[in-house]
């Protein structure tokens, strides 16, 4: 009993020698030996000055989020603001050429003539509607397939009516579909099939069409646009997937897929073939080409634009996220630009081959079955592999 009131008094006498201790170093931290007080000064400015980025889409994105921060925005005086922050090229008619791009990007004569005419109309959102279907969604859906094409491509898009494009009632659920098109001018040396599209269009009643040239390029302009048209004419779609017009998607998987999805994880859905630590290519003979001077940096995980799903709640997010992040010439990129705006990323699933199958699969309907999309498939290919999965005497282990 002595030994045990022994080591309980020691230890209580440890304790205030520490107490004491950390008493004296809590107040004499911040004084001098005065006794006095010390001011402590951040070895750095807090705000850093405010430089323009040598590549040009960088500098533009640098502009949009001065503009949409307050805090910002409250440093600075009208008088004090520098040119480059000028935010009058935003304001102003931003769908009149800007040639004065032409002397802000160092190389801008050497570039391939793609990159110019992104460049001097990247500003521009907004363009006309040549065609437009405003019934498709007066019953909202619950899953709407958006198809990127071009004008010229009558049999993919008659493929997709035909096969996994079929509007009306899949597994007891509503689907709708839409093509979406640019406008395929003369000086691109393609045909007139104007007459052919408003034929088409008013039979099948499924086309929508802007007045923006329809080029690889401008592949993010459709995605501005349709993001837009969503708000406008599709807003209760619960689902969306959104691809190209050489893809084979199997819809019914898609659906149950999305039945089996809790409520947390459905609000903020988008799903695809993830690509992860990606940046510009910075060769010239690569289609997907960036110039330095253009871009600088990594790429956000972004879905790859074969085709990918989301929920029609988070369209309505990409919406608003896009106004403030510049347009980037890759539209997948783009996509998951706008979703690292938002604080999400893209979920990678396996279902998703955007870079096909294996070769010794690709004529057994079993392969299929459990995908939700596969890339590349011609019209007859479509047709084939949607026969497959129709057929009631298919049974796969």
């Amino acid at each position: 009993m002595a030994l045990l009131r022994r080591n309980l008094k020691i230890f209580v006498t440890v304790m205030m020698v520490n107490l004491f201790i950390f008493i004296l170093i809590s107040r004499n931290s911040g004084q001098d030996k005065n006794g006095l007080h010390k001011v402590v000064i951040p070895s750095k400015a807090f705000w850093t000055k405010l430089l323009p980025h040598p590549a040009y889409w960088n500098q533009q994105q640098q502009v949009l989020n001065f503009h949409s921060n307050p805090v910002l925005q409250g440093n600075w005086t009208a008088a004090e603001l520098p040119g480059w922050l000028n935010a009058s090229g935003l304001t102003s008619d931003p769908c009149r050429p800007n040639y004065k791009v032409t002397t802000q990007i160092k190389d801008y004569n050497s570039l391939p003539d793609r990159f110019k005419d992104f460049l001097v109309y990247m500003r521009c959102r907004s363009y006309a509607a040549i065609m437009d279907q405003p019934h498709v969604c007066r019953e909202p859906p619950f899953l709407l397939l958006a198809v990127k094409s071009l004008a010229p491509h009558f049999d993919r898009r008659q493929a997709i009516r035909q096969s996994w494009g079929r509007a009306g009632v899949t597994a007891n659920r509503t689907v709708a579909t839409v093509f979406l098109l640019g406008n395929t001018t003369a000086g691109d040396h393609h045909p007139d099939l104007s007459a052919m599209l408003r034929y088409e269009g008013e039979r099948h009643r499924d086309l929508i069409q802007w007045g923006f040239r329809d080029s690889f390029f401008n592949l993010t302009v459709k995605e501005v646009l349709f993001l837009e048209w969503i708000q406008a004419r599709c807003a209760g779609a619960r689902f969306i997937f959104k691809g190209d017009d050489d893809v084979f998607v199997n819809t019914r998987r898609i659906l149950e897929f999305l039945a089996g999805l809790p409520e947390p994880r459905a609000k903020d859905l988008f799903v695809g073939d993830v690509i992860t630590n990606a940046g510009p290519h910075r060769d010239k003979k690569v289609k997907y080409f960036i110039p330095e001077s253009m871009f600088v940096g990594t790429y956000p995980p972004y879905a790859g634009g074969g085709g990918y799903l989301f929920s029609g709640d988070l369209a309505a997010r990409l919406h608003n996220a896009s106004r403030q992040v510049a347009l980037y010439p890759i539209d997948d990129v783009y996509t998951g630009m706008c979703l690292q705006k938002l604080g999400l990323a893209p979920e990678k699933h396996k279902g998703f081959r955007t870079f096909n199958i294996e070769e010794k699969y690709r004529y057994n309907p079993c392969a299929y079955k459990s995908l939700m999309l596969v890339h590349p498939r011609t019209p007859q290919e479509m047709i084939q592999i949607w026969s497959w999965l129709s057929s009631p005497g298919l049974t796969c282990q």
